[in-house]
């Protein structure tokens, strides 16, 4: 048995980083108070950076100021100072010109009292020819190097004698400083050059202290501003966010739904001006579901109602339609009529009940497990009686659907006679193809015509109630209108589509697609729109 050893995965930890920027975006997108707050802490961060970078700036060229003045100021007391010693000195015959320079040398690193002087050296300007020469000298742990050469021909050229060079210069420790050079003029023995170094570092140190109390306060008060806008936003977010969810509840139906209105100001204005529109919509919507429900009511009771009244008129009508033969022409013809409109009018009254229904949404499906290609063949051979009296002849190609499907097999059965017998209405005489094949998710009906079509501009009324693509043309099936719009609720009820393609003078073709197992969605239709040619279907929304 191998031994468990301990191991820890990173790749969810840099799966959860690479997505970071993502899930930034869209809390960026869709969170007005985190915009707010990131907008609001990147311009004060910025205003502070720039504030903050000015006064250390600032802060640091006073520093060095403050002591270069003091620098050069201590210079000029010690090279008068040496030049005052050699004048007296040398006026003397008893003086040590060995000793001489380094008695300056001393006297003038006593003197000094400028915080940071660490020494003094004193070195003869080159190429000079003079009787007496003086030992050059510096003062212990004096930084030789910093002296450059630049600095030493700046002092030798300054034959005045009158002024002190200076120059910037980093120490062996990498602290900076500053070294200050002058001309001194020593009687007989020509010019020297009188050197002092200073350390800044107590200058540096004052530098770091006060760029850290800088960054640490921009940082604090960056914080403190995002802080203070989270704070300030919110007051004025909370209630936009209170108002968004009480508009997608008065969305989703709850119209009772109301903002809490607190205080007198703007955003308690806006909520009681919210509400009173959710007042009024409230209301209109009520009167308007009412009215609906009357119509629905009303539509329903007179369907009833004619029911009865109907069924006396054709008990009547069928008998003088029977007894036609014995009447004159005139009444027999009146006869037929009656029979032909009293049977209309009793379709009419079922497609209205039907509606109704729908609107009223109290429709059920009856399921049955049904062979939708034997149902096919059935509608096929009720209708084939009245395609043969139009001169359209019936198609079937069935290339799959014969596993059984549950289905309200009344309801399919009542869109394949409305799709073929709209067929046969516009067909002209030529042949209709009847096609249904199946896949893994869905099955497919199609019914294709070659008549006349339909213009594109007039697709999207197909499905209207009681709309007619050319009004002149009587009926001769004894339509009412409603067939196509009960046939795409039908198809909506089972989790289908009803779909129409036509062109102009190329035919019509609707595809019914409904899924294989109840509840799912049919995803692509097996059959082609209209079967086998390339034309874009055009889908018709409910």
């Amino acid at each position: 048995m191998q031994a468990p050893t301990n191991s820890v995965s990173v790749r969810p930890v840099l799966t959860d980083w690479r997505s970071w920027p993502r899930t930034v975006g869209r809390i960026w997108r869709r969170s007005l108070q985190f915009r707010t707050v990131a907008i609001a802490i990147v311009l004060s961060g910025f205003a502070v950076t720039i504030v903050g970078s000015y006064m250390a700036v600032s802060i640091g060229n006073n520093l060095f100021d403050s002591r270069l003045d003091q620098v050069l100021a201590e210079s000029r007391r010690a090279s008068d100072l040496a030049q005052s010693i050699f004048d007296t000195d040398l006026a003397r015959d008893t003086v040590d010109l060995d000793q001489l320079s380094g008695d300056v040398t001393s006297t003038i690193r006593g003197s000094t009292t400028s915080p940071g002087s660490i020494g003094v050296a004193i070195m003869r300007v080159p190429g000079q020819q003079t009787p007496v020469t003086l030992q050059p000298t510096q003062s212990q742990g004096f930084p030789a190097e910093t002296i450059t050469p630049s600095l030493r021909e700046s002092v030798a050229q300054d034959t005045t004698a009158e002024r002190v060079w200076w120059q910037s210069v980093q120490l062996p420790d990498g602290s900076p400083g500053i070294a200050s050079g002058s001309l001194l003029t020593v009687p007989n023995a020509g010019f020297y050059e009188l050197y002092l170094v200073y350390d800044l570092g107590d200058a540096q140190e004052t530098l770091t202290f006060v760029q850290q109390t800088l960054i640490i306060g921009s940082l604090v008060l960056v914080a403190l501003s995002g802080l203070i806008t989270y704070f300030v936003v919110r007051l004025v977010v909370d209630p936009v966010n209170t108002a968004a969810e009480t508009s997608e509840k008065l969305a989703a139906g709850q119209l009772e739904e109301r903002i809490p209105v607190k205080g007198e100001d703007v955003l308690a204005t806006l909520a009681r001006s919210f509400n009173d529109m959710a007042d009024s919509l409230q209301t209109q919507i009520t009167r308007l579901a009412e009215l609906s429900r009357v119509q629905q009511r009303f539509v329903s009771d007179v369907s009833h109602e004619l029911r009865t009244p109907l069924t006396t008129i054709r008990l009547a009508g069928d008998v003088l339609y029977d007894q036609r033969e014995n009447f004159p022409p005139t009444t027999a013809r009146t006869a037929e009529l009656l029979h032909t409109q009293v049977e209309r009018f009793e379709v009419l009254l079922a497609d209205l009940l039907e509606v109704s229904r729908y609107d009223a949404g109290a429709i059920e499906l009856d399921l049955e497990s049904t062979n939708l290609v034997r149902l096919v063949e059935e509608s096929i051979d009720s209708m084939s009686l009245v395609a043969g009296e139009h001169g359209s002849q019936l198609r079937l190609v069935a290339s799959g659907g014969y596993f059984p499907v549950d289905v309200d097999a009344r309801r399919v059965r009542r869109i394949m006679r409305n799709l073929i017998g709209n067929a046969i209405e516009h067909g002209e005489g030529k042949p209709i193809v009847v096609t249904i094949d199946s896949n893994e998710t869905a099955v497919a009906i199609t019914v294709q015509d070659q008549g006349a079509g339909i213009a594109k501009e007039h697709l999207s009324q197909v499905f209207n109630r009681f709309w007619r693509a050319d009004p002149s043309r009587q009926r001769t099936i004894g339509g009412t209108g409603l067939g196509l719009a009960i046939s795409l609720e039908d198809a909506i009820v089972h989790g289908g589509r009803l779909e129409v393609w036509s062109e102009p003078d190329a035919g019509t073709c609707f595809r019914l697609t409904l899924p294989r197992e109840v509840g799912t969605d049919p995803g692509e239709s097996p059959v082609d729109l209209p079967p086998g040619s390339p034309v874009e279907a055009l889908e018709v929304d409910q």
